[in-house]
């Protein structure tokens, strides 16, 4: 383990900024968000970002290729740009989990190959959580806020940065830093991580647990209960829970017309829409509650069903905080978690 203090922080961004794109969660107006690091920006001091940083591997809006036409020929343009290595600084445990749940979609057969590129070139810096917000439930989910993954996993004091390389590519961007850091122990991090784990477990969502969506394919048990109707009813149906979610992965395909061709991108989508799932027939799910049901079924029976037991939920809270009716995925698993 090696560490540095607070103080030379700005100089090991910058060392690590001469040879990668650094990328930091820093505060604006809208909370915090992870923006390009430029000499003096300060690490936001928040919990966690507005937006996920899944955006850096499956980003809101993506061009995927080009058409030209000249009479009955048609020439297809590949747009990608070689991409540069970059880091992604101060992710917390229930981010660094969503790669692994997005990586069961984008990196299975057949392989994403916009994401898969991206995956390969970020280096990915957690940082444990050392003040748990009240909406945080990852410990739901098997997650240690004060153990995060990543390439590299950091904890922060008031005096200190710690740093413990998880992976090659970590290893190898501790050798970056290697002169801005110092051997130490790791006393101050297992105070550290003591305190955040006996917070963790004083939180109001301490005791929220999956125990009612384990052991297999529950769909007939969950698909058709009533209480998807009145859970649905003050749904808005706004896609805010989709867009702030960091596992969330449906997106949408369209081509525009440029007057000089066609580009072809893809797009977030959200299942909470109702021309979602629209088709040359119409719509599968023509109601609100059906499009309700989708999304919280997807996240606690679908996609465990399909991925050995792992929820496509991590526990981040942003929903809770930001749905404008108060309606979220921990009021489902205990409305419904129940039922036998």
């Amino acid at each position: 383990m090696r560490k540095c203090s607070i103080s030379a922080l700005d100089a090991v961004f910058a060392k690590i900024a001469e040879s990668m794109t650094l990328y930091i969660p820093a505060d604006d107006k809208n909370g915090a968000a992870y923006k390009k690091w430029e000499s003096g920006m300060q690490l936001a001091d928040t919990l966690n970002t507005v937006r996920s940083p899944k955006d850096f591997f499956f980003p809101q809006i993506e061009n995927l290729m080009e058409f030209k036409t000249s009479g009955k020929t048609i020439e297809v343009i590949d747009t990608r740009e070689a991409k540069e290595d970059f880091v992604v600084f101060g992710v917390r445990a229930c981010d660094v989990k969503s790669f692994e749940v997005l990586d069961r979609v984008f990196l299975s057969e057949p392989v994403d190959s916009y994401y898969a590129e991206r995956r390969a070139h970020g280096v990915i810096v957690s940082m444990a959580c050392s003040r748990p917000a009240e909406t945080c439930f990852c410990q739901t989910f098997g997650i240690d806020a004060a153990a995060p993954a990543g390439d590299i996993s950091c904890w922060k004091d008031s005096e200190n940065v710690y740093f413990e390389a998880q992976t090659e590519k970590g290893s190898a961007l501790l050798n970056v830093i290697a002169d801005l850091t110092e051997e130490c122990g790791t006393e101050k991090v297992e105070e550290q991580q003591a305190k955040t784990r006996e917070i963790m477990k004083k939180l109001p969502l301490a005791d929220l647990t999956t125990e009612a969506f384990e052991g297999g394919d529950k769909t007939m048990e969950f698909f058709n209960i009533p209480e998807w109707k009145e859970l649905s009813e003050s749904c808005i149906g706004c896609g805010t829970c989709t867009f702030v979610c960091p596992t969330c992965q449906c997106y949408d395909i369209k081509d525009f017309n440029t007057g000089n061709g066609v580009v072809r991108f893809r797009c977030w989508d959200s299942c909470m829409y109702s021309d979602f799932t629209r088709m040359a027939h119409g719509n599968s799910r023509n109601s609100q509650v059906e499009r309700f049901r989708q999304r919280f079924m997807h996240k606690l029976v679908y996609y465990p069903a399909n991925n050995d037991g792992m929820f496509s939920c991590v526990g981040c809270g942003r929903c809770l905080s930001k749905c404008p009716i108060s309606m979220n995925i921990v009021k489902v698993m205990k409305t419904i978690g129940g039922k036998k």
